[in-house]
Formats: structure tokens, C-alpha cells, sequence
């Protein structure tokens, strides 16, 4: 038990005065699913940066927040737990931060001066043991009540004087969501004391403590009523077969939004893109520099930020759909199909995390105790369709169906679901050969339905997408350079033919000026295929061809697809640069156009219908990410597992896409 004799109170630490301004550090912790980062958000706004824990996967978030006009504080936004003293990662490290072992990785901060922590005002009792395991280290602690709208549309009345005196310490009502009492909270770690009294240390006697402790909350009779609406919707979202259909529709109308209405976004971006191109060529002279920053840098990056409104997009709705609640009864339904797979219901978590990251989703099952069943999951995680596969999904999907959204929104759904279906069928050989055994099974809290935020949705859409900036930015633009350089030299003279063309069209440039043009961007075309083609980037494309020709791929697919052994997303980039797509107009428009017009050696179509559909289905399965087979070795603890995991994903993807390519040949589909 802590000393309450050596802490001090908020109100009287050093440069807390009336005459000068004080900085507290602030541990943020509760339950989860108790709205703590909501609050996080709401206290510190956008001024908070991502570190993550020693040994522990969650990341934690650190913010600078004006408490009052005398207090500014250093918010640590612990990881949700029920209980410090359970053996998990996260309950330790909560434990270790309030008593000063540990702090994120590359921060400075102090052991916490003071605790906020958070609880579910529709359900106090669960909450309190964490509350009463804070306030027996005699830390100054300020209890939020949060979801305080929610409990009173409920008809739940909460004392929150009562309930303070109880506890010996502040109570304050809140909604974080709405800003409710965020200002008397704030007002509260002004003044926040230790507690009055500590709570006992005995287990059995703290969970004695809290049932005398929600019975002065002043709960109205109304709390023991059963929520029917609730039971009913619960009914239906968990339902063995209904469930599974809400959850299709569901992630069905989540694809569809995204592809639908990120179009309008893109356009800007493409806009903003095809201005850069045009005003760097025209501001530099004609040369190497000019063609680097133009066909390297700004077409290789203008790749694949175009796309950054339909990252946006998922994370904020992924983001929303947690807020309401929803996620977790899509938890407690996958749970049910995921055992049949061999996989545990705490695979769930690692796998849903994957959809953003596949790195967060292997860090995150380090929460699966059993270690078979951990090692399945890393193994199969980076199937799932991660933020990085989007550009090229959604470069696919325009070539196969550009004006057709529905049918777009099907293929990308599709596309999400065999990766899915793939990480199952894998984890099922997986358990079945090599990592043999039954999984534990899974106790999950299902929360409140509520009203998702806005704000805090997108909060969460702008981290993530600057992490995935952050993360791709550096390697696109490192690849991209090179294979503009690859691409370029060593240099090829004009083409005979060419010259002709070009003469042809100087003959024709007073009398038809578009016939003239058209020559002419003939005689460019065919001296820019005879230099790729000729090109170190050429040479190793017609080295490496005949592996993927079997697929459908060229030379030129072939030099995309190697380079995007590092990051899949750089494929996009890649084919910018080597299809030439930097000129001065719009730079996805003009490499669909481009593809599109692409032919073979003998003049056929290069991205027919099967090509594109076995490209697609080729990355859906393929492992392309260099930072996630370095975090497989480093929680596997053996490069094993990686080869492993590295010929297995590849070979399936190979299969796959030959599968596709030859059947709708066969099929006679174009």
C-alpha cells in the first residue's frame, strides 16, 4: 500500500501557486469501453503524440492539456483493464506507471502526480474495483462519471455527492462525448486530494467495500429494469445466422461508402497532385533534375496518396462502429466461427487490428495466453486486408469496373472476405499440423449501445492516416527514386521509326494540328517503351518474367510487383513511374489511362480482365511488407516462422491468382 504521507496534494505541488503556473502528469485509466479515450481527446485536443509501452502492445497516448489558467498537465492515456492485479501485459503496466517502473517508450514524463479514472455511469459497480485498487495507493484521484446522457435517457439517477463521500475523493458526472461537466472536471484536478480513506487491501474485503460503495451511489430502482430495445437489438446482432448476415451488411455498406464517396476527395487530391507536376516542370529547366522530381518523386508519392481519402474514410468508420458498440458483438459472432478454425475468440482483436496495420495486429496477440494459439494467429493476421493493400485494390477494382460502383463495392468486399477466408483456411492447417492444440475460450463484456462521436471518430481517422504516412511515406519515396533511376538509364537512342513519326508530324502540324499531336505522342510512346524496355529496370523485369508470365504479368507488372516486396502499397507508385504517369495531367486518371492502353509485344491488351483480377487477387494473399515479417520474428522469436509464414502467403497467392488468371480465360471472360 502506498505512503499517503509523501503525497501531496494537487492543489499544493511545487509551481502550482496562485503566482505561477503548474504542470501536473495526469494517468488517464478505467475499464474498457468506458469512453477514456473519448475524454482523452476532449482534454487534450490535437496535441498528443503515439508511443507505446515497453513489453506491451497497446499504444499509449501522451498530451499536453490547460487544465485551468493555473494548471497545464502531461495526460497518459493508459490502457483499459478491469483490475491492476490481473497477470495480464496491460493490468502490469497500469500497475508499474502509478507506481513509477515504467512510462511509454521516448517520454520524459514523471511518475503521475494524479489519476482520473473513468467509469461507465450505466454500470458503477463493475468499475469500482478498479476505482477503490487507484485509491488505495493514495494518489489524488478524481472519479468521472462518464456517459452520464446515456444513463439518464436510461432513467439512472447517480448521486455523485453521495458517491464521492463513499469513495473520499472527487465525483464528477460527465459525457465526454457532448462536453458535459468537462469543465467542473477540470476544476476538480485543480483541487484534487488524496483520498480521505483508503480502501482495504484484502481482495475479498475491496469487493465488499465496493457493493457498500454502489449502494450510496443512488442508483433509481429504474437501473435493475431489464433494457428490452437492447436485449432485442443484442437478439439479432449475435444470433448464430442473423448476425453474421447484419455483420455482412454491415461491412458491405462500410466498403461501399468508402469507394463511393472518397471519389469526390481523390479528385482534389488529384487536382492538387497535377499541379505540383506541371508547376515543378515548369519552374525547372529541362533535365535530370526536372524529370527525377517530376516522374520520380512527385508521381511516386502522387501514386499512392491518392488514395488517402479511402484510408481516411475506413478509420473513421472502423472508429464509429467501435463507438457504438457494435464491434463487440461482431466479436462475440466471430467467435463462434473462429473456433471451428482453431483459432481463439481473442484472435478476434489481433485480426481486426490487422485491417488497419498488420504490424498492431501481430503486437496485439501478445493478449493470447496459450502460445500455439498465439503463433497461429501471427502466422495468418497479415492476411487480413491492411490499410497498405488499398491503393492497389482500389487500382485493380478502377481497371475492372471504373464506372460501375456497386459492382466496385462488391469486388472490394470480396476482396476483404478471401483474405479472411484464407487466414481461416490457414490457421486450420496451421493448428491441425504444426501447432496442435484446443483454444481457450473467450470472456467478452459486451457494452453499452450508444451514439458514436464525430469528434473522436475523427481524431482517430487523422492518427492513423499520419502514422500510415508516416510509415509508407519514407519507403515509397525511397523506392520510387530508385526505380525512376532503374527505369531511366542506362539511356537508348531514338528509334528510326520514331524520327519518322516525328517528321510526319511536323509535315502535318499546319494543316491538321491533332492529327499532328497524335504522331507525335505515337514517336514519344514507342522511344519510351524502347528505353524502358532497354532499361537496368527492363533487363530485370524480362530476367524475372518468366516466374509470373504463368499469371498473366509482363515484364513491367513483374518489376511492380518485385519492388513491392517491401510494401505493397509502392506498387502503385512503381507502375506511375514506369508507365510514365507524371506529366501534367491528372496523375491517377492518366495511369488508369495508361494501363489501360498498355499492350504486349504482340499488340494485344496487357490488363485484360483476368490480369487485373489475378494482380488483385495476387496482393489480397501475398505477404508484401517487409516491417511486418520483422515484427513476425521479433514476437515468433525465430526467423522460422517468418520463412514460414513468407513461402506459405506467397505460395497461396501464386496458386491463387494462376487459378483466376487461366479460369476466366477459360471462361472466355476479356
Amino acid at each position: 500500500m502506498a505512503n499517503t504521507d509523501t503525497i501531496e496534494p494537487v492543489s499544493t505541488k511545487p509551481g502550482n501557486s496562485n503566482n505561477h503556473r503548474g504542470t501536473l502528469t495526469i494517468a488517464l485509466l478505467g475499464n474498457p469501453n468506458t469512453g477514456k479515450t473519448t475524454l482523452f481527446n476532449a482534454l487534450s485536443g490535437l496535441r498528443a503524440r503515439t508511443a507505446n509501452f515497453p513489453g506491451i502492445t497497446v499504444e499509449a497516448k501522451v498530451g499536453n492539456a490547460r487544465i485551468t489558467d493555473r494548471l497545464d498537465a502531461e495526460l497518459i492515456d493508459l490502457p483499459g483493464v478491469y483490475s491492476m492485479e490481473l497477470d495480464l501485459p496491460e493490468s502490469r503496466t497500469v500497475r508499474d506507471v502509478l507506481e513509477g517502473n515504467t512510462m511509454p517508450r521516448g517520454e520524459k514524463v514523471s511518475r503521475p502526480d494524479a489519476a482520473i479514472v473513468v467509469v461507465d455511469a450505466t454500470n458503477i459497480a463493475r468499475n469500482l474495483v478498479l476505482v477503490g485498487e487507484t485509491l488505495k495507493r493514495g494518489m489524488p484521484t478524481v472519479v468521472a462519471v462518464n456517459m452520464i446522457d446515456v444513463a439518464r435517457r436510461k432513467g439512472l439517477v447517480i448521486d455523485a455527492k453521495k458517491l464521492g463521500e463513499a469513495l473520499g475523493c472527487s465525483v464528477v458526472r460527465i459525457s465526454a462525448r457532448s462536453g458535459e461537466g468537462i469543465d467542473e472536471l477540470r476544476q476538480a484536478l485543480e483541487n484534487a486530494q488524496p483520498p480521505v480513506k483508503l480502501p482495504p487491501a484484502d481482495l475479498d474485503e475491496l469487493l465488499r467495500w465496493t457493493d457498500d460503495v454502489y449502494a450510496s451511489a443512488g442508483a433509481s430502482a429504474d437501473a435493475l429494469v431489464k433494457d428490452t430495445f437492447t436485449d432485442r437489438l443484442d437478439h439479432a446482432f449475435t444470433h448464430p445466422l442473423l448476425g453474421l448476415l447484419v455483420f455482412g451488411l454491415v461491412m458491405g455498406g462500410l466498403f461501399y461508402t468508402i469507394f463511393y464517396f472518397a471519389r469526390y476527395p481523390m479528385g482534389l487530391v488529384e487536382n492538387l497532385m497535377s499541379w505540383l507536376g506541371s508547376s515543378a516542370e515548369a519552374l525547372l529547366p529541362a533535365g535530370v533534375l526536372n524529370d527525377l522530381l517530376v516522374d520520380g518523386v512527385i508521381a511516386g508519392i502522387g501514386g499512392v496518396v491518392i488514395f488517402l481519402p479511402q484510408i481516411v474514410l475506413l478509420f473513421f468508420l472502423l472508429s464509429l462502429l467501435e463507438d457504438t458498440g457494435y464491434l463487440a458483438r461482431a466479436a462475440f459472432v466471430m467467435d463462434r466461427l473462429f473456433r471451428h478454425f482453431g483459432l481463439p475468440g481473442q484472435a478476434f482483436v489481433p485480426m481486426l487490428s490487422a485491417h488497419a496495420c498488420a504490424i498492431p495486429g501481430i503486437m496485439a496477440t501478445r493478449l493470447i495466453p496459450d502460445r500455439r494459439d498465439r503463433l497461429a494467429t501471427i502466422l495468418v493476421a497479415p492476411f487480413m486486408t491492411c490499410s497498405a493493400r488499398l491503393p492497389v485494390y482500389v487500382l485493380c477494382i478502377s481497371l475492372l469496373f471504373s464506372d460501375r460502383p456497386v459492382l466496385a463495392a462488391v469486388t472490394f468486399f470480396a476482396a476483404y472476405t478471401l483474405g479472411a477466408v484464407a487466414a481461416m483456411f490457414s490457421a486450420l492447417v496451421a493448428k491441425g499440423t504444426i501447432l496442435r492444440g484446443r483454444s481457450r475460450p473467450m470472456a467478452l463484456e459486451l457494452p453499452t449501445y450508444k451514439l458514436p462521436s464525430l469528434r473522436n471518430a475523427a481524431y482517430t481517422a487523422w492518427d492513423r492516416s499520419l502514422v500510415f504516412l508516416k510509415q509508407a511515406g519514407t519507403i515509397i519515396l525511397a523506392i520510387s527514386i530508385i526505380m525512376w533511376g532503374l527505369s531511366r538509364y542506362p539511356g537508348t537512342a531514338p528509334l528510326p521509326e520514331a524520327d519518322s513519326l516525328r517528321t510526319q508530324a511536323q509535315d502535318l502540324a499546319a494543316s491538321d494540328a491533332d492529327s499532328a499531336t497524335e504522331l507525335f505522342n505515337k514517336a514519344e510512346a514507342l522511344d519510351a517503351r524502347n528505353a524502358l524496355e532497354h532499361s537496368f529496370a527492363g533487363r530485370l523485369g524480362r530476367t524475372i518474367e518468366p516466374i509470373f508470365r504463368p499469371l498473366g504479368y509482363d515484364w513491367r507488372m513483374t518489376i511492380g510487383v518485385l519492388s513491392s516486396f517491401a510494401a505493397r502499397e509502392v506498387y502503385v507508385s512503381t507502375m506511375a513511374v514506369i508507365m510514365g504517369a507524371g506529366d501534367d495531367t491528372d496523375v491517377s486518371q492518366d495511369l488508369l489511362d495508361r494501363m489501360r492502353a498498355a499492350k504486349r509485344d504482340d499488340g494485344s491488351p496487357l490488363f485484360t480482365t483476368p490480369v487485373s483480377a489475378s494482380l488483385l487477387v495476387f496482393y489480397v494473399l501475398a505477404m508484401q511488407c517487409l516491417p511486418t515479417m520483422v515484427m513476425t520474428r521479433r514476437e515468433s522469436g525465430s526467423w522460422k516462422w517468418v520463412a514460414l509464414q513468407f513461402c506459405w502467403m506467397t505460395g497461396v497467392a501464386y496458386v491463387c491468382a494462376f487459378i483466376t488468371f487461366h479460369g476466366l480465360n477459360m471462361l472466355g471472360v476479356a
